[in-house]
């Protein structure tokens, strides 16, 4: 999947953590953010959830950016309190303060392909742990407007299900040098990675703007003739539906990313 640019859309210190490894296959990446993720402007509610995490049977983690957000606040992680992850990425995250199977009861999605709050309930039931969960507290650790699932299925269990917003997220600024770089970037071979909807839902709204249109024509045709790559059924779902019709699936985890990158178009 050679071309001149891959464009990186995760939040800034994601893609540019990434970048690095797409350089070193000799393509040149190019960090392009589709969302930010923001501290919350208060977050007393968030500390003193975490200044109690003794308390809770097991702490979920929606996305690497909830885990980052949360260890702001965390000095040391309680050994008797298990963790859940949805996919490579949080568990890189969990890595990088210090967390992994060796040390900490972590259950993830066994499978690439169901790196989502319902891989992650059915992993509850594939480690033997769900039926230790009933009449106790579980602790779901988020950015706002996260999905219910899993929520909805812990009570169905009899777990009592609480929730904590870890960071904000917003679209980009659509200034003049978002414009100069969309400029660029559409009218050259390029290769998108777009790793969530709402990324995707920010990209396409970011093209449909008046100023944007004016500036660069039907950018919206244009961007729908590019390669995407994404690491999920859901938003590979929500791209078609857009109109794109060069997806890419790859699974969870930058390995699989990185090897769709280097296939053949």
């Amino acid at each position: 999947m050679r071309a001149a640019a891959v464009v990186i859309t995760r939040p800034r210190a994601q893609a540019e953590a990434l970048a690095p490894h797409i350089a070193a296959l000799g393509l040149r990446p190019v960090v392009f953010p589709l969302l930010d993720i923001q501290p919350l402007d208060d977050s007393t509610a968030l500390q003193a959830t975490l200044h109690d995490l003794q308390s809770y049977a097991m702490v979920m983690f929606v996305s690497p950016n909830a885990i980052d957000a949360a260890f702001r606040h965390i000095d040391r992680w309680p050994a008797a309190v298990a963790i859940g992850i949805v996919g490579a990425g949080s568990m890189a995250a969990l890595a990088r303060h210090g967390l992994d199977t060796s040390n900490t009861h972590i259950i993830a999605p066994a499978s690439a392909e169901k790196t989502d709050s319902e891989g992650l309930f059915a992993a509850l039931d594939e480690n033997q742990f769900k039926s230790q969960l009933p009449g106790r507290r579980v602790l779901i650790v988020r950015g706002p407007a996260g999905r219910d699932f899993l929520s909805e299925a812990l009570q169905q269990i009899g777990v009592q299900v609480e929730h904590v917003n870890a960071y904000r997220r917003e679209a980009p600024v659509c200034d003049s040098a978002a414009v100069a770089q969309l400029r660029e970037l559409l009218d050259i071979d390029s290769v998108w990675i777009i790793t969530s909807s709402e990324a995707l839902g920010n990209l396409m709204q970011m093209l449909a703007q008046t100023s944007v249109q004016a500036a660069l024509g039907d950018a919206v045709a244009k961007i729908r003739q590019k390669k995407i790559i994404v690491p999920h059924p859901r938003i590979a779902a929500a791209a078609r539906l857009a109109g794109f019709s060069h997806v890419t699936l790859t699974g969870s985890g930058d390995e699989r990313l990185l090897a769709a990158l280097q296939s053949d178009p």
